[in-house]
């Protein structure tokens, strides 16, 4: 009989990383969101999200908490360099351009990463101490990842519906042709969205690095969540990322407590098709 205590422990600790889950879908749906491209390179990014925090902090001495800004202003260029290059002129064409385009920068990306690092698992050596309150063990990296993760979220929010920028972002998102016609300059705008949507994916990856071994091929998992996340929250929708990410993560910190954890993706699968089934549109998506 498994108590209460346990419980409460492994949902705490599933919905804190179920946080930082849905800042990396975040960044998934925003570019879905506004320009309607499914980016295949998410995976790479996060793991380049991963090792750029490492090496800050294994060759440069950098915190990782105070790498993730150089990360962040990292990811940003790598988006609208990735845009410029492989999106930008198939952004019109059919779905399936897009796809391959994103997928040919995942190859890319993770064929140099391999080269480069090769697969050996590396691990950021970092203790933020642990929060004991009664039965439940929160430790500090996971603590102060949710809350950056909350923070950025927040940040993502304010930007989007309180500055200037942001309201181009929607305004293009909602319709292109208008928004240029308003003087909008479309082209830039969708440039920094992808940059933007990428930004958001290696921050991610940089603070789940903070407490999980890596690799350059790692970043394949979690782009697999992400999807399921934009499912459950409703593709396109950056609120419904972040509820996602957190009954994703109450999943994964409840199941392997009834059952094995190889267990958790397939019940993660089965959910997917079970929602793209019954409600596409996901759990906040309109009808």
């Amino acid at each position: 009989m498994v108590s209460p205590g346990v419980w409460i422990a492994s949902l705490i600790d599933g919905l804190l990383l179920g946080f930082v889950y849905g800042l990396a879908a975040m960044g998934l749906t925003l570019i879905w969101g506004v320009m309607r491209v499914i980016n295949l390179a998410h995976g790479p990014i996060i793991a380049l999200g991963m090792f750029g925090v490492y090496l800050l902090f294994a060759y440069g001495g950098v915190h990782p908490y105070l790498g993730l800004f150089a990360v962040a202003l990292l990811g940003l260029l790598v988006g609208i360099l990735i845009y410029a290059i492989a999106v930008h002129r198939v952004l019109t064409a059919p779905h399936l351009s897009t796809l391959l385009a994103t997928f040919s920068i995942n190859m890319m990306i993770i064929g140099t990463g391999t080269a480069l690092f090769t697969t050996t698992p590396r691990n950021i050596d970092i203790s933020l101490g642990r929060l004991v309150l009664g039965p439940v063990v929160l430790l500090g990296t996971r603590l102060l990842a949710a809350l950056a993760a909350v923070l950025i979220a927040a940040g993502l929010y304010v930007f989007l519906y309180r500055t200037t920028l942001g309201k181009m972002v929607r305004a293009v998102a909602s319709n292109r042709a208008a928004a240029e016609l308003m003087g909008i300059p479309s082209a830039r705008v969708l440039a920094f969205s992808f940059g933007l949507g990428t930004m958001l994916a290696a921050v991610a990856g940089g603070l789940i690095a903070t407490f999980f071994p890596f690799t350059i091929l790692s970043g394949g998992a979690y782009e697999l969540k992400s999807f399921v996340i934009c499912v459950l929250g409703g593709l396109g929708n950056p609120t419904g990322a972040l509820l996602g990410g957190l009954i994703l993560g109450a999943l994964e910190g409840l199941i392997p407590i009834v059952l094995p954890v190889s267990w958790v993706p397939v019940i993660e699968f089965l959910l997917f098709v079970l929602l793209l089934l019954l409600r596409p549109q996901g759990l906040l998506g309109e009808r």
